[in-house]
């Protein structure tokens, strides 16, 4: 189950939150993802916060570690999960998925493209696992 209220790590999400803002005021639309990812992780580490990029998420299969090609595309003082995307359901899904396999619990979909997004509050849309609706 999906919450967006308080959470104890939201100091963390609001400052992923003004990076990713800032960011998406920064650079034009239409560049590829690793673009933005690489830049939105600079901002962060321009914050003091610390940043994984690409992370590795081994899925757990019969209590063994099994890669199955999941990455995380940045984790910030790994806690709080940043995946950069074009926002539609599959997306969201999948940033669901990682918070249940990573044990995370709050992830932020960020769509750099935001003129055509508009359930989401300047293309930042957070979902918070563990929490009902």
């Amino acid at each position: 189950m999906v919450h967006r209220g308080e959470h104890r790590d939201d100091k963390t999400v609001k400052q992923d939150y003004r990076s990713g803002h800032r960011r998406s005021n920064r650079s034009p639309p239409g560049l590829l993802e690793s673009a933005y990812e690489a830049c939105l992780a600079y901002e962060l580490a321009q914050q003091g916060l610390a940043v994984e990029k690409q992370k590795a998420l081994p899925l757990k299969y019969r209590n063994v570690k099994v890669d199955c090609g999941y990455r995380i595309d940045l984790l910030a003082e790994g806690k709080v999960i940043i995946e950069v995307k074009a926002v539609n359901t599959i997306h969201e899904a999948q940033l669901l998925s990682y918070l249940k396999l990573s044990g995370c619990k709050i992830g932020l979909l960020i769509n750099f493209n935001v003129k055509v997004v508009k359930v989401l509050k300047n293309g930042v849309r957070r979902l918070v696992l563990g929490f009902q609706e």
